[in-house]
């Protein structure tokens, strides 16, 4: 009888790997497979910000709006209230 004991097929067997890693594949059409576990926790978003961060990639989840450019916008320009009105009003005037 041997005293060594059967490695299981996931059993990680040494001790420096602490954590569960989970991995990201890069396709050859340079696109990245992440893992369901990580996804379901973000559902219904299908854009994310990428950005790198100290050799690493960072993606963050982003809702991609119309009306919410338009606003970041009108505070970029510093545009007041009454800009916005003036200038709906003369984008309707009849010519």
């Amino acid at each position: 009888m041997s005293s060594r004991r059967r490695v299981e097929y996931n059993e990680v067997l040494y001790p420096y790997f602490l954590e569960s890693w989970m991995l990201a594949k890069l396709t050859s059409k340079n696109q990245l497979t992440l893992p369901k576990a990580v996804i379901s926790d973000f559902p219904n978003t299908r854009y994310f910000d990428v950005t790198q961060e100290d050799g690493r990639i960072v993606l963050t989840p982003v809702r991609i709006g119309r009306a919410d450019a338009v606003r970041r916008k009108i505070v970029e320009l510093g545009l007041s209230e009454a800009d916005v009105a003036a200038a709906v009003t003369w984008a309707r005037r009849s010519e």
